[in-house]
């Protein structure tokens, strides 16, 4: 089902899904970059439960350079063009992101589901309790509430269950629109959000730098840098909101 911008009214829910493109033109690289930090370690041992019980200081070491990085990180166009739409849209807005980082929330954005975590914030693994995380976290950190060393990132890892997926469902439900925006279209759960949406009967539109691997489940393809083409579109549904 294409969805017809012309068409926009004020009950209109919208539900935007985002992934590591749209933050890669700030400087915060994709899993698949040539050379990013990822590329550098082992996932089995920086991005797993096992993992972390395995060698702690090493998860906390790569976590603490992912986390200098994301500080240093500005929000770039794509992530402005989509706080503009939040503000000046008639309808219900909501972005869903893969992305661990807060460039959404320092571009205005307010209704934001981290589905993976966020990358500023610590969890212990005790209590569940959570908090800003310091700069830099270490093994025997306590946790401020009940001062175990268990503290880690507030990230979800492969094996875990992804942040609220009863809000996430419930919205794809009540969705007019999904949009999905530089994503692979290949991680479970999020690359089945498309297929869940569309069932519920929303319009589907995929814009990316290239064609995702899921791009046949969309109705409508827009492809390019998010920077362009984030922008682009976010203005032709305030021109006809």
């Amino acid at each position: 089902m294409a969805f017809d911008a012309g068409k926009a009214d004020d009950g209109m829910n919208i539900v935007i899904l985002t992934g590591a493109g749209i933050s890669a033109e700030s400087g915060l690289g994709t899993f698949r970059d040539k050379d990013g930090l990822w590329t550098k370690y082992n996932l089995d041992d920086v991005a797993t439960p096992e993992g972390f019980a395995r060698d702690p200081a090493l998860v906390h070491d790569f976590y603490n350079a992912r986390r200098a990085n994301c500080r240093r990180a500005l929000p770039n166009a794509a992530h402005r063009a989509l706080a503009a739409l939040e503000t000046g849209f008639r309808g219900e807005i909501l972005v869903v992101t893969q992305n661990v980082d807060n460039l959404h929330e320092a571009a205005g954005s307010r209704n934001v589901v981290h589905m993976h975590g966020e990358l500023l914030r610590a969890l212990c693994a005790q209590c569940d309790h959570r908090w800003d995380a310091p700069e830099a976290m270490a093994p025997a950190d306590p946790c401020p509430a009940c001062s175990q060393p268990a503290t880690r990132p507030d990230v979800v890892w492969f094996g875990e269950m992804p942040y609220q997926m009863e809000r996430i469902s419930a919205a794809l439900g009540r969705a007019n629109l999904f949009v999905s925006i530089g994503t692979s279209g290949n991680v479970y759960p999020a690359a089945g959000f498309v297929a869940e949406a569309a069932a519920a009967g929303a319009a589907t539109l995929e814009l990316n730098l290239e064609p995702s691997h899921g791009v046949a489940r969309f109705a409508e393809t827009r492809h390019g840098p998010a920077t362009e083409i984030v922008p682009a579109w976010v203005a032709e549904m305030l021109a006809r909101s």
